[in-house]
């Protein structure tokens, strides 16, 4: 089935209030508010901010409102689902009103703990599935949530290790990938390439900081951004012993792949096909 909907998987410190000099002096090619732009297409579209994986929703809530007021955005509210609001006709009929549904960042735990069986995310499945302009949102931990697979808590060493991660099931959003983030800033690699040798069925997603994956159709995805994405495929892997290493032994790999999307460059998850804009602009020109 193709969605009708889109995701936006942000890498997180994307361009906040309280984020852009920092994201500026570390990015050439920074540009203000380049992502979070991608939220709406109309600044009057309903923006539901989902606080649940912040232990602080509070402060979120100040930062992304100084930020979306900043952008011109008029139609936004927050919700921190939990408990009885997840039960809620009131915050059911919100979701269901919502033209974006963007989730925080925090604990990916979290999020997947309260949503995963309720009926909210069930309306968030629908609309994604079936809603043409729907999109959903996610940075840092708001978007390692949403594939049917998360890394929940891992270890960044110098090896991989065997059992050194956890994988629980996540929001079942996009069934084909595993996504990692603030991917390159936190060295992030070790960890996803292990979930990806463990999953060899899944893409391992690795989000770089202020970059984005937008993706379409449910498996129609472009890199939009100042930073990198890194995607990593171990569907031709020849020889592991990820399935035979003894606690504390080191897991090795031979044929892991590892691709790298900037700013503009595509990558269809059912074919494996990357393609540019430049690439793209080129054969226009040909034809």
């Amino acid at each position: 089935m193709i969605s009708k909907g889109k995701l936006l998987l942000i890498g997180g410190s994307e361009d906040r209030s309280d984020t852009n000099n920092e994201m500026e002096k570390k990015n050439r090619d920074f540009i203000p508010h380049e992502i979070l732009k991608l939220l709406i297409q109309d600044k009057n579209d309903r923006i539901e901010v989902v606080t649940t994986a912040s232990s602080e929703p509070e402060s979120m809530r100040k930062t992304y409102t100084e930020t979306f007021d900043e952008l011109g955005f008029t139609n936004y509210d927050f919700l921190h689902l939990c408990d009885q609001q997840l039960h809620s006709d009131h915050y059911f009929k919100r979701v269901e009103a919502a033209k974006t549904i963007f989730f925080t960042g925090g604990d990916q735990n979290k999020i997947c703990e309260e949503l995963k069986n309720s009926s909210i995310n069930e309306l968030i499945l629908h609309k994604y599935r079936n809603e043409e302009g729907f999109l959903v949102a996610g940075t840092s931990a708001g978007a390692m949530c949403m594939p049917d697979i998360i890394i929940s808590d891992a270890v960044n060493g110098e090896a991989i290790l065997d059992e050194d991660i956890k994988i629980l099931p996540g929001l079942g959003l996009i069934d084909h990938c595993i996504v990692d983030t603030h991917f390159v800033h936190r060295g992030r690699f070790s960890r996803l390439a292990h979930a990806s040798i463990l999953h060899p069925d899944h893409w391992g997603i690795g989000l770089g900081e202020d970059t984005a994956l937008i993706i379409e159709e449910g498996h129609r995805a472009k890199c939009k951004g100042s930073g990198m994405v890194l995607v990593i495929s171990a569907k031709n892997i020849k020889q592991t012993n990820v399935s035979t290493a003894e606690k504390g032994e080191p897991v090795y790999a031979e044929n892991l792949q590892v691709h790298i999307l900037t700013d503009g460059c595509s990558i269809d998850f059912d074919s494996g096909i990357i393609t540019t804009d430049e690439a793209e602009r080129s054969k226009n020109t040909t034809e």
